[in-house]
């Protein structure tokens, strides 16, 4: 069973796109937030197209979301897809994910929330830098960003057979693995 993990895609359709065809095969995507709009602080993507966008996630079935500080009302209404809930538990393969964008809280207090919600693993975005390493007891997950990364690469990650894996979507390859 394979579980992916998808943020910040910031309206970069084509980047979006290339990452849900390496996540083909999972049985859930979860996009741990700022979908459309690119936001204040960014430049607009290279390949920034919304509209086309929306028009692909619309068409999936399989992606959840948790909302992100860039996402807004209008991005829900628009993707027909449920973008209210901030924080999400995802219960796969006999283990369970605590998902938050994260930009209202430290990372002491996600790790503290997942601890308590008896989660393995507290995944979340806004940084647009990749993570992968387990403190506390907890597996911390960043996938990075999809569309506008702050370290250099574009990335996502997926859970599948007892471990998580870090991919670049630049040169298609695992970046690092962990074990749950």
């Amino acid at each position: 069973m394979k579980l992916g993990f998808i943020s910040d895609t910031h309206g970069g359709y084509e980047d979006a796109l290339q990452a849900l065809d390496l996540l083909k095969g999972a049985e859930l995507v979860c996009h741990v937030g700022d979908v459309l709009y690119h936001g204040p602080r960014n430049d607009l993507p290279k390949n920034y197209d919304p509209k086309q966008l929306t028009e692909l996630l619309k068409s999936r079935t399989d992606i959840v979301y948790v909302r992100g500080n860039c996402d807004a009302d209008v991005d829900e209404m628009v993707l027909e897809q449920d973008l209210s809930q901030k924080s999400r538990v995802i219960e796969f393969d006999n283990y369970r994910f605590y998902v938050v964008h994260g930009y209202e809280e430290t990372e002491e207090e996600r790790l503290q929330r997942a601890k308590e919600l008896g989660c393995q693993v507290v995944v979340s975005g806004h940084t647009h830098v990749k993570v992968l390493e387990k403190r506390d007891g907890v597996i911390v997950l960043n996938p990075g960003s999809t569309t506008i990364p702050k370290d250099e690469s574009r990335s996502f990650a997926f859970y599948e057979n007892g471990q998580i894996e870090l991919w670049s979507l630049d040169s298609q390859t695992p970046i690092k693995t962990l074990k749950l």
